[in-house]
């Protein structure tokens, strides 16, 4: 309560959503997937059933989710009859599913768009597996996943992809492409899945259908965007963590309150389908299971005695975005205590996370850009821009003074949404370039969403203005590549030639390297 205005209250004193859940007015959905249906064990499908591919995700030491949708006609409601499926899976030590070491059936459920969670556990630590999906007497392709290691075990190296924003309309996603011929440990996605948009004429490809607002809506939407291929391979390659950011339901939403300023009660029943859509598409455990509006994302993932990650929700739970939003300077409430991106108990949560870790290197995944910006390059003038932490600057501030005062083992912020390749030092007063830097933030490139070319030129003004930005690129797309070990981190910025066409090369734009015990980056 304490985290939201007056303003934004009923006279009662209860928020108006809480009133909403009190009503029910927002179970419809979890009562639908607790509805019985009968059980057919052995379908006819209306075409291939697994068109949206193969994945796995939240990867812990003795286990994987393993992910599959049966979706004969994907782009169309999914084309399955309304009744359960049971599919049955393997888990194997070898690519080619002779040595089966896990195994068991798990029912795609009509309620939930027959999507298929497998939480497989008593695997063994930080090793390789393959697996595959039968439904009725049709199989999967095969897909391949990695373990975490053992907690606080020794580890030396790992390496994992940073990636975000991927705009379908925008172009091709042939960075997912070289995403799979990485040797990787994981795939960090930190928002931005899908866009909701209806169709924009003049890119390579195009949505289909309006702007999105139903369950059916956002299920047709994410499963336009499972049929890439590209994105089906890097799925298939690597255990993924997932995040979302605005898009995923609407353009810069923050918490109950939409873009438009939509009816609470309306936007709480869209954003109520595009979480369930999202959980039914993404390779996410049962503890983050929608419960109408609500859907727990924030989650904790530790990799040995090497890298600890703490993955945030940056939309679900923050006030609404100060001073009308876009890019201008801070009015007070940006200033205001009690604005968060977080919502308390998360905040809470980070803290108490990172003060107990013992991982060489800490790692916060999340949505925006963490560091100060200026975005004008005249002296007399300020914009930031609101929508990233440069709008919350009390909740900034209690971050950087937690790890100002505890010194959690060399910090690491990840970052993505603003469609281009950062790198800041986070120092522990921005406004001062001489304050110690007490971390390194790497914001990733999109995937194939574009940085407003007419941006570009001011953006690069703007550098000298603020001296612990280290790097800036807007027209490049692709991913960060990032390679740890006990001595440095590395993040290796690669791109893609082009998003316009199908294919493209792969290079590195650029390396920066972060020594252990030694915050800032340097160019490697």
């Amino acid at each position: 309560m304490d985290w939201y205005n007056s303003s934004r209250l009923l006279s009662t004193g209860f928020r108006r959503r809480d009133v909403l859940r009190g009503a029910g007015i927002l179970t419809g959905l979890a009562i639908a997937s607790q509805l019985p249906a009968r059980v057919v064990a052995q379908p006819k499908f209306s075409g291939y059933p697994f068109t949206l591919g193969v994945a796995s995700g939240d990867p812990l030491p003795d286990g994987v989710v393993l992910w599959t949708r049966l979706a004969p006609d994907p782009l169309n409601g999914g084309g399955m009859p309304e009744y359960n499926v049971p599919v049955r899976w393997q888990v194997a030590l070898d690519a080619g599913m002779r040595q089966v070491v896990k195994s068991g059936t798990k029912t795609a459920i009509a309620a939930f768009a027959h999507s298929v969670h497998v939480e497989v556990r008593g695997l063994q630590p930080g090793r390789e597996y393959w697996y595959q999906f039968k439904a009725g007497n049709e199989i999967s392709p095969i897909g391949r996943t990695r373990t975490a290691p053992a907690r606080n075990r020794h580890l030396s190296h790992m390496r994992f992809a940073l990636v975000n924003c991927q705009d379908w309309q925008n172009g091709y996603y042939t960075a997912y492409k070289h995403v799979a011929e990485e040797d990787l440990d994981l795939v960090v996605h930190v928002g931005d899945y899908i866009y909701e948009y209806g169709p924009e004429p003049g890119g390579p490809r195009q949505h289909i259908g309006p702007e999105i607002v139903t369950l059916e809506d956002y299920r047709n939407r994410h499963a336009l965007y499972k049929t890439d291929a590209n994105l089906q391979a890097a799925h298939a390659a690597f255990p993924w963590v997932v995040t979302w950011d605005d898009h995923e339901v609407e353009n810069n939403y923050a918490d109950d309150l939409s873009e438009n300023n939509d009816p609470i009660v309306e936007f709480l029943l869209r954003r109520a389908a595009a979480y369930r859509a999202y959980y039914e598409h993404m390779p996410l455990r049962r503890s983050s299971l929608p419960k109408g509006a609500d859907l727990r994302l924030y989650r904790r993932f530790t990799y040995g005695d090497l890298a600890q990650f703490n993955v945030l929700d940056t939309r679900q739970y923050r006030t609404d975005q100060p001073c009308g939003d876009g890019l201008k300077p801070l009015c007070d409430e940006a200033l205001d205590p009690q604005a968060t991106l977080t919502g308390k108990a998360q905040e809470r949560w980070l803290f108490q996370g990172l003060q107990r870790s013992t991982a060489q290197w800490n790692v916060i995944a999340q949505q925006v850009m963490f560091s100060q910006f200026d975005f004008d390059a005249r002296p007399d003038i300020k914009a930031f821009n609101v929508d990233q932490w440069d709008g919350y600057v009390a909740a900034r501030e209690r971050v950087l003074a937690f790890l100002d005062q505890q010194q959690p083992a060399n910090p690491i912020v990840l970052a993505g949404d603003i469609h281009s390749s950062w790198v800041h030092d986070i120092k522990r007063d921005f406004s001062k370039p001489e304050s110690p830097t007490i971390g390194t933030e790497f914001i990733a490139t999109s995937i194939s969403s574009d940085f407003p070319e007419q941006f570009i030129q001011p953006v690069t003004l703007a550098l000298s203005n603020n001296p612990h930005t280290k790097f800036f690129n807007g027209t490049l797309r692709g991913y960060v590549r990032c390679d740890l070990t006990n001595d440095r981190w590395q993040s290796d910025y690669r791109v893609v030639s082009t998003i316009r066409e199908p294919e493209a090369t792969i290079s590195t734009l650029a390396s920066f390297v972060v020594e252990n015990g030694k915050p800032g980056a340097q160019r490697a």
